[in-house]
């Protein structure tokens, strides 16, 4: 994982509440790129509280025909999911159907998104509360929230093709 991390976020009336985008990348080796990672959460503070929060959540990604916590959905292989990545100086711009933020990134996110193609998204049925926008997140305590079994779980996981625009 990189030290930095950044979150944004998109505001929202709905029981979703605020919903966060946060960017980090494994280590790379000596032979690859590190994985690039984007995680999708709400903060929890949805007009109807976390719980209600929580079913809105599953029930929207249930909508995207994405199941939590069953399989890893390949957007270059499972078709009819609405889901996009642009990556592209120094921001990914995600869109989803309920989503569409743009976050920015580290060089080296960047750099290993570009190398591996795909960036691995997860969508997090689990609110995180801590994970504020304009608040700095230190390492172990994303670390923490991100290696979760029981949070891992209760995400939605997507291998997203990086798109990049043309020129």
């Amino acid at each position: 994982m990189t030290t930095s991390h950044v979150v944004s976020s998109a505001r929202s009336a709905s029981p979703l509440g605020t919903l966060t985008v946060i960017p980090w990348a494994s280590e790379p080796s000596a032979d690859a790129a590190g994985t690039p990672f984007l995680m999708a959460y709400s903060l929890g503070d949805g007009r109807d509280g976390p719980e209600a929060g929580q079913q809105a959540m599953r029930a929207t990604l249930e909508s995207m025909n994405l199941s939590v916590g069953d399989r890893l959905f390949d957007l270059e292989k499972d078709a009819g999911i609405n889901a996009t990545l642009l990556v592209e100086g120094g921001s990914a711009v995600l869109t989803l159907p309920f989503l569409k933020v743009q976050c920015p990134v580290p060089e080296e996110w960047e750099a290993a998104a570009h190398a591996q193609g795909k960036v691995y998204l997860l969508c997090s049925v689990r609110p995180w509360s801590e994970g504020v926008p304009g608040q700095p997140v230190d390492e172990a305590r994303l670390r923490a929230f991100v290696s979760d079994e029981e949070m891992l779980d209760d995400c939605a996981h997507v291998l997203l093709p990086v798109r990049r625009i043309q020129g």
